[in-house]
């Protein structure tokens, strides 16, 4: 089976096109979740919503604790880190990581730097090896094949990726970098543009992004084997 960790980040909490003012992402990520789903209802799918429930940010008790070696932990220590642990577990334990995250002044939102931050640990998801000189990180969730879906919105337009304004955009070129690092080197990324416009652009940037999930949710869904249930109940 395939586990997908679906991820939402943006302040709105309601889906464009059913609530008037929801948000655009939240309505990307659950069309690709809903689709895979569709195709792969035995694949279990864990979902946070960072916006709703952020992650601590790092401050110095998580500092002191997570460059504490782990058996010399006090219980605070331990407190303070549990729920770094579970989002780690999380996402080592997925296979498919799915983030509707819009663009905020640039980059991320603060609740999905949060969840980065608390995912990239040293002796957790990337080992630190001095002996190695120049190349002392390795990156451990790389045992395995795992992938990255980015849902993204945007203000204004022309920040894709060799467009005039990407060097504006910070969202998926630091998302690429922070779980290429632990290992996750094979990122989509989808983004609806002219939100501020709100015009006939708009209109049709969402319907080129939904086009564009559907078909990536089948480019994805190619070539993966069958569940094992979903076998038997053709069979």
């Amino acid at each position: 089976m395939t586990r997908l960790l679906h991820l939402d980040a943006s302040a709105r909490p309601g889906r464009r096109g059913i609530e008037p003012r929801g948000s655009y992402t939240r309505a990307m990520s659950d069309r690709f979740v809903a689709r895979w789903r569709t195709a792969r209802p035995h694949d279990p799918v864990r979902y946070r919503d960072l916006a709703a429930t952020p992650p601590r940010w790092v401050d110095h008790d998580w500092i002191r604790a997570e460059f504490t070696p782990a058996p010399r932990r006090d219980p605070a220590m331990r407190e303070r880190l549990s729920e770094s642990d579970a989002l780690v577990e999380e996402l080592v334990a997925s296979d498919l990581l799915v983030i509707g995250a819009p663009l905020y002044n640039f980059g991320m939102p603060a609740p999905l730097k949060a969840w980065v931050d608390g995912v990239v640990r040293i002796g957790r998801t990337v080992a630190f090896d001095p002996s190695r000189g120049e190349d002392p990180y390795i990156p451990l969730l790389a045992d395995r094949p795992r992938r990255a879906v980015v849902l993204s919105s945007r203000g204004g337009h022309g920040m894709d990726p060799g467009a005039p304004l990407a060097h504006m955009n910070h969202l998926e070129p630091q998302l690429r970098t922070a779980l290429g690092f632990i290992g996750i080197h094979e990122l989509h990324a989808i983004a609806v543009e002219y939100e501020e416009f709100g015009d006939a652009r708009l209109d049709a940037s969402v319907a080129a992004a939904m086009e564009r999930i559907d078909a990536l949710v089948d480019q994805l869904l190619d070539g993966l084997p069958a569940h094992p249930r979903a076998a038997e109940a053709a069979a």
